[in-house]
C-alpha cells in the first residue's frame, strides 16, 4: 500500500497537517496563519516514481518566495520569516507533486528566502554600498525583474574563434516566479557569487549562486557540455544530500579521485563551514564530518594541491552571524584523513581579506591577487612556495589592474593568468590583464566580448567543439588555441544578474600580448 504524504507544520508548536497524499490531488494551497513566523515542510512514505514536490509561498503584492524543493533525498524543508518584515495580506502555501520522469519535472528550486535582509549582510561583511542602491532601486520598483542578459555586440574585428553563447536566454526561457509556472528552463537563471568547475575536458558543474530580488537561484545546479555547449538541470540528478543554497563557496574538482570539493559560503545569517564532495563518477553527495578546526568562511580561495585543499582568506563571523572580519590565516584539508590543520607559514603573507583570487601555477605556486577589507579594496600581488611554504610579496610591472575584488580568474598557460572584472567599492568592472610569471608584468588585453561590466562571476578554460586539434601535427602549435575561455554569470552595480556564457579562444587572448 503507497501510504506516501507531504505534510507541513506551522509554527513551532504546530501540530503536522497533511497536504498531499497518493489518492490526493498533486496539488495543494493552505493559508499560512498570521502569526506564524517558521514553516516546516516534509514527506512520509515511499516516493515511488514521484520526481520532486516543489513548495513556494506568496501573497498578492510578492513574487512567490520558494522554500525548495522535496526529493527523494532530501525530504525535509525550513522556511523562516524575517524580523522587521510582515506579511501584508493573507500568505498561502503552495505545494505541487512532480511525478512520472525527469521529463516531466518541474526546475530544480534551491531553497530562497526573503532577499534583503541577506544583500545587507553581504554589504556588511564587504562594505559594499552596490547592493543598497539596489535595493533602493528594487523598492521604488518592487515588481520590476532584475534579471539581465548580456547583449550581443557586434564588435569591428572581433577575435577569430570568439563567441556570445546564450546571450538572451531570459528570451528563449521561461523563468518560474517570472513567467510560466512549471517551465523547464533550458539554461541556468542569472546569478553571482556561484561556482563553475570544470570535471573534464568537455564538462563542467554549476553551483550554487543568487539571483534577481536577492533571493537564492532557483535552479542552484547544472551540468555544462561544451561538445555541444548545451546546459542540463543536474540537482535531482544527484543522490545524498545536497549542499544548502550558498554564495561565496568554493568547489574544485580533484582529477585523481574525480570528486568535486565544496567548501563554506553564506545564506542569509547562517555561515558555512561544511565540507560536501560530489562524487562524478557514481553521481552521489556525500558530507564530511571532518577532524580538527576551521571557522565559517566566505569569499575566501581554495587550491588544489597534490590532493589537499588550500583556503585562503574570506570573511567570518565576528561575533556571530553578524560578518565583520576577514581572515589572513592559510588551512588546509586534507581528504584522505578527512582532517583540517594549520600549516607552519613563513615569509610576507597577504593582510586579511575576501573577494580575492589565487592561482596554482607550474603546479608548486599560489599567486593570490587582490581582494576586499573594509573599507579597502586592493590590487597587489602574493605568492605562496608549496615546497617552501612561504609567501613573498610580488614586486611587479608594467600596468597592474586597479584595486577590486569579487574579480574573475583563470590559468592560460604555464606562465600566464587572466584577471577580468570585479568590484571596486563603487562600481563593476569590465577590463581584462594578463600576468606573466617569468617576467612578474601586468598587460592590459582587450576583449571586446567582456565589455559588459561584472563582478562575482565565473570563468575557466575548457576545450569545445570549435578549438579542438584533430592531427597529430596541430598539437604543438596548438597547445594553448585548442583551449577557450569561459565566462558565466555575474552581476554589474545596477542590481542586474547575467545567466549569458561567453567563450573567448585563449589563443587569442596570449596573442593580443
Amino acid at each position: 500500500m503507497d501510504d506516501f504524504g507531504v505534510y507541513a507544520v506551522f509554527g513551532v508548536n504546530g501540530p503536522p497537517q497533511k497536504l498531499l497524499s497518493a489518492e490526493g490531488s498533486s496539488r495543494a494551497r493552505v493559508a499560512v496563519p498570521p502569526s506564524v513566523r517558521q514553516v516546516v515542510l516534509f514527506s512520509s512514505g515511499p516516493w515511488g516514481e514521484r520526481i520532486c514536490v516543489n513548495a513556494e509561498l506568496s501573497d498578492f503584492d510578492r513574487m512567490p518566495i520558494t522554500i525548495g524543493k522535496l526529493t527523494p533525498y532530501n525530504k525535509c524543508l525550513s522556511w523562516e520569516q524575517w524580523e522587521e518584515e510582515t506579511w501584508i495580506d493573507s500568505v498561502t502555501l503552495n505545494v505541487s507533486l512532480e511525478g512520472g520522469n525527469l521529463d516531466t519535472a518541474a526546475p530544480p528550486a534551491a531553497r530562497e528566502l526573503h532577499g534583503k535582509r541577506k544583500r545587507k549582510q553581504t554589504a556588511k561583511e564587504e562594505g559594499n554600498d552596490w547592493t543598497n542602491r539596489r535595493e533602493e532601486e528594487e523598492n521604488m520598483r518592487p515588481n520590476a525583474t532584475t534579471e539581465k542578459t548580456t547583449p550581443v555586440r557586434k564588435v569591428r574585428g572581433q577575435a577569430k574563434g570568439s563567441q556570445k553563447l546564450f546571450a538572451s536566454s531570459a528570451d528563449t526561457t521561461k523563468l518560474k516566479g517570472a513567467g510560466e509556472k512549471g517551465a523547464p528552463l533550458a539554461s541556468p537563471s542569472g546569478r553571482w557569487g556561484q561556482t563553475l568547475c570544470p570535471i573534464d575536458a568537455q564538462t563542467a558543474i554549476l553551483i550554487g549562486g543568487q539571483g534577481a530580488r536577492m533571493q537564492f537561484c532557483k535552479d542552484p545546479m547544472w551540468k555544462l557540455c561544451t561538445e555541444d555547449v548545451s546546459w542540463v538541470a543536474a540537482e535531482t540528478l544527484a543522490e545524498g544530500p545536497t549542499p544548502e543554497a550558498r554564495i561565496g563557496h568554493t568547489a574544485i574538482y580533484d582529477p585523481d579521485s574525480r570528486r568535486i570539493f565544496v567548501f563554506g559560503g553564506s545564506k542569509n545569517k547562517k555561515w558555512f563551514n561544511d565540507v560536501h564532495i560530489l562524487d562524478t563518477q557514481s553521481w552521489k553527495w556525500t558530507m564530511v564530518e571532518a577532524q580538527g578546526k576551521v571557522p565559517p568562511l566566505a569569499y575566501h580561495s581554495c587550491s588544489m594541491f597534490q590532493g589537499e585543499l588550500f583556503v585562503l582568506g574570506g570573511v567570518f563571523p565576528r561575533p556571530n552571524p553578524e560578518p565583520d572580519g576577514c581572515s589572513d590565516s592559510l588551512y588546509i584539508f586534507d581528504p584522505r584523513l578527512s582532517i583540517w590543520y594549520q600549516p607552519i607559514v613563513t615569509g610576507d603573507k597577504p593582510s586579511p581579506r575576501s573577494g580575492h583570487s589565487a592561482c596554482v601555477m607550474q603546479a608548486r605556486k599560489i599567486y593570490v591577487f587582490g581582494g576586499w577589507d573594509t573599507p579597502v579594496c586592493y590590487n597587489d600581488m602574493y605568492m605562496l612556495d608549496l615546497g617552501l611554504m612561504e609567501f613573498s610579496a610580488v614586486k611587479t610591472t608594467g600596468n597592474p589592474p586597479s584595486p577590486r575584488s569579487w574579480h574573475g580568474s583563470a590559468v592560460l598557460s604555464d606562465t600566464k593568468f587572466l584577471i577580468h572584472g570585479g568590484y571596486n567599492g563603487n562600481n563593476a568592472l569590465s577590463d581584462a590583464f594578463v600576468f606573466d610569471i617569468d617576467t612578474n608584468s601586468w598587460t592590459e588585453v582587450s576583449v571586446p566580448e567582456l565589455s559588459v561590466p561584472r563582478a562575482g562571476h565565473s570563468i575557466i578554460t575548457m576545450e569545445t567543439a570549435g578549438h579542438r586539434c584533430f592531427s597529430e601535427e596541430d598539437v604543438d602549435a596548438d597547445m594553448n588555441g585548442g583551449r577557450t575561455l569561459l565566462v558565466f554569470g555575474g552581476g554589474d552595480n545596477e542590481g542586474n544578474f547575467y545567466s549569458d556564457l561567453t567563450t573567448v579562444a585563449v589563443e587569442e587572448l596570449l596573442g593580443a600580448i
